[in-house]
């Protein structure tokens, strides 16, 4: 008899602290909001369209994964709560080199964003002013069937940003 209500307090206090909830009850976020605002991001940088591929995974992410309502707009009192972005900082380094031409055969880009999450009274509810992402890309040498690959490498940087994200203002970590 005591064995059993040792395994079941253990297995109570596993169940208990396994830290599962739902969406709705991130820490971040009020019950008031149900609509959340994503305005296009700004660009800091001379990079061209990151802006955009961060803002539609961002919104993708949010669809996907959360009850929320969510409007792609630069309107700030469209939702309950406006999520504000920048990218900050984006670098292309070469990392490896074709010994027989001299050329870089592989890239590194390294993007750096901000994101600011205010509820309609312009209350700061999240706020992270240090992303960081990186995503190598090799390149093709064979000018024939060349493929440029740093827009997919974005695209997936942009894809793992917006995991982070969400998930950093639903599990509030």
């Amino acid at each position: 008899m005591l064995f059993r209500f040792v395994t079941f307090a253990i297995c109570c206090t596993f169940v208990a602290g396994c830290g599962y909830h739902t969406p709705q009850s991130a820490a971040h976020l009020p019950s008031s909001v149900h609509t959340l605002a994503v305005p296009t991001f700004a660009n800091h940088t001379q990079s061209f369209h990151t802006e955009i591929a961060f803002t539609n995974a961002v919104v993708r992410e949010w669809t996907s994964r959360t009850s929320y309502r969510v409007l792609a707009t630069d309107k700030p009192d469209a939702g309950d709560a406006i999520l504000e972005g920048a990218i900050n900082d984006f670098q292309v380094v070469p990392l490896t080199y074709n010994i027989q031409t001299g050329q870089s055969s592989s890239y590194l880009i390294t993007i750096r964003a901000s994101v600011k999450l205010l509820d309609r009274n312009k209350r700061v509810l999240y706020q992270n002013n240090h992303y960081t992402f990186r995503q190598q890309y090799q390149t093709t040498q064979d000018l024939v069937s060349f493929i440029q690959e740093d827009p997919a490498a974005i695209q997936r940087l942009a894809r793992d940003f917006a995991q982070s994200l969400v998930s950093d203002i639903l599990e509030s970590f």
